[in-house]
């Protein structure tokens, strides 16, 4: 069984960035019955495999309390866990769907839904720490997948580590004085797809890349 232990996480009442407090009692009043709190991370926290997103999605983790679910880029992400066994069950965009995660545990760099899906400097730094304990707590963690640029640049902070220590590109793979691999893949949004910035081809072949890794 996997080991389900969670690292320190916000409270569904967490203070810490007013404007995303603004907003999250925003969306509580219009929609009572979603999730409208800091989301949680799904998975184990023995896994080997981290990914990190940028943030819930308004009407996707924000709605649901599980990441990636509700939204577009769950349909993408969790189909391609599933392909390369990171995942076993079916994803139907719903939390109680029976999907299971494994070797693999799913967070984001920000917690909480931000307005136009764009937190602020000072609302990542916030909820940086949050990352920091929980990286720091899987023992067995051998690659962390960074869904973006932002995501990138939070993993390498956690970690202690600037910017300039390892640019952001699509299939990158960097190796962090930990030990640990960093990889980084675009974003797997409806908006990098439409365009065909990110292909299905090119995210699968992030995961192939990941697998050499993790066998």
């Amino acid at each position: 069984m996997p080991d389900t232990t969670n690292a320190p996480a916000p409270g569904r009442d967490c203070p810490l960035c007013p404007r995303l407090v603004e907003f999250r009692e925003t969306q509580r009043a219009k929609y009572p019955d979603w999730h409208n709190a800091p989301v949680p991370s799904f998975g184990g926290m023995d896994s080997r495999l981290m990914i990190v997103g940028l943030a819930p999605g308004l009407r996707g983790a924000n709605c649901t309390g599980r990441p990636f679910t509700g939204d577009y880029a769950g349909d993408l992400l969790y189909d391609t866990l599933v392909k390369f066994s990171f995942a076993t069950g079916h994803y139907d965009k719903r939390p109680d769907d029976g999907l299971q995660l494994t070797d693999c545990r799913i967070a984001n760099a920000v917690r909480c839904v931000p307005p136009e899906n764009k937190p602020t400097t000072a609302e990542m730094k916030a909820c940086l720490p949050f990352l920091v304990d929980e990286l720091a707590a899987m023992k067995n963690l051998k690659v962390v997948l960074s869904l973006g640029l932002i995501s990138h640049n939070n993993v390498l902070k956690a970690f202690g580590l600037k910017q300039s220590f390892a640019k952001f590109t699509h299939a990158g793979v960097h190796e962090l004085p930990n030990g640990i691999l960093l990889v980084d893949s675009y974003h797997c949004s409806r908006y990098n797809t439409n365009t065909g910035r990110l292909t299905t081809e090119m995210f699968e072949d992030v995961f192939t890349t990941i697998r050499k890794h993790i066998a």
